[in-house]
Formats: C-alpha cells, sequence, structure tokens
C-alpha cells in the first residue's frame, strides 16, 4: 500500500514574477469575493523589481490570536488560522502589530481584520488554494513534500527566529539546500537577497 504524503503549502520568494495573478485570484473566492487576503511585498524598491508574495504563514502559535481580546481569531484542529469572526472582530488592530510576518490587514470599510485562511473552503475538501492555482511561476505551490522535491531543490523550512522567540509555520518557505531555520536580524538591513544569503542569516 502506498502512503500518499499530505499536501502542503510553499512559498518561494525567487520565483516570484510580480505578475498579481494571485492577487487576482483570492479577489475571486466566494468567501470574499472582491477583496484579496494577500498582497505582494515591493522588496527595497529603489534598487529592485523583486517581488515576494505575502500570505498568512498559519503559525503553530499564532501571535494574532494570542493577543485578540475578542477571541475573534480561531485555529481550525488541521493547523489553519482563520480570519477573523466578524461578530467578534473589535477593530482594534492588536494582531496587526503582533504578527511577525505583517500579514493581518484593518480594512477600515468593515471595521475588521482580514487575512489570508489558506482558501480553508477548498483546501478543507482537497483543492488547491486560490493562489496556487494560479501562479505561473510556482513561487506559491501547493502539494506533497514528494511533489515538490521532484520539480525544484533548495529547502523547505518552517522555523523562523525573531530575536529570542522561535515561530513555526504550517506554511514553508523554500531556501538554499541544507537550510533548517530562518535566522532575522533585527539590525540587519534590507536587501533583496534577504531570504537567500547572509542578511538573514541561515544556521546550517
Amino acid at each position: 500500500m502506498v502512503v500518499v504524503s499530505e499536501r502542503q503549502f510553499y512559498i518561494d520568494p525567487s520565483r516570484c514574477i510580480g505578475c498579481n495573478a494571485c492577487v487576482q485570484a483570492c479577489a475571486e473566492c466566494d468567501t470574499h469575493p472582491g477583496v484579496s487576503m494577500i498582497h505582494l511585498e515591493q522588496v527595497q524598491r529603489a534598487d529592485t523589481v523583486q517581488t515576494t508574495p505575502v500570505i498568512c504563514m498559519h503559525c503553530d502559535e499564532p501571535a494574532c490570536a494570542v493577543v485578540c481580546p475578542a477571541d475573534a481569531i480561531k485555529k481550525t484542529p488541521d493547523g489553519v488560522v482563520q480570519s477573523s469572526l466578524k461578530t467578534r472582530c473589535i477593530g482594534c488592530t492588536n494582531c496587526l502589530f503582533a504578527c511577525p510576518f505583517g500579514v493581518p490587514k484593518y480594512d477600515v470599510e468593515v471595521d475588521q481584520m482580514m487575512k489570508c485562511d489558506m482558501c480553508y473552503d477548498r483546501t478543507s475538501i482537497g483543492l488547491k488554494p486560490m493562489c496556487a492555482t494560479v501562479c505561473p511561476s510556482g513561487a506559491l505551490f501547493y502539494g506533497t513534500p514528494e511533489e515538490l522535491a521532484a520539480e525544484r531543490s533548495g529547502t523547505p523550512i518552517n522555523e523562523f527566529i525573531f530575536g529570542d522567540k522561535k515561530i513555526t509555520t504550517k506554511v514553508h518557505l523554500m531556501m538554499p539546500q541544507g537550510a533548517k531555520r530562518l535566522v532575522v536580524k533585527p539590525d540587519a538591513v534590507v536587501r533583496r537577497s534577504d531570504l537567500l544569503t547572509a542578511v538573514r542569516q541561515v544556521e546550517r
């Protein structure tokens, strides 16, 4: 009997071509039509046209949920951190400042925090997230570890060090071969090679 690995979500910033297909596809989701829960980040705009997709990393211990005074942010049994519940969110924006990845966004028009929930209406029934479905370069990839290894080199990591805080996530970031974690240096100058070289040091 062949055991099939669970599908996982991977981000590979080095493959992002800035086409915005993921952003547009997210806005077509039935649960939030017309509103994209993800965005593209411009990396050192003055020096490069490099972009990277920003989606929720779905932390194992989500800081956004911990600091929410209204208990509006829930985590599913399979590890997906959902967007805030409209009936509970009070628009305090605590989650915006608590998230180390800068993911949650406050929507003034609806007075609510909204963020990527990994297209839970799709992934919970075996479908790919909208963004990963349309990404032409594979910067966003949803599949098994075996499928990932067959298509590209590099090592997926889901451990991040921010100061003295270790954060593990459901979503994986593609790093150079052999990497184990990403250590973020708070005093580092941000450059386009952040995710690939020594500005954010990779411990091997």
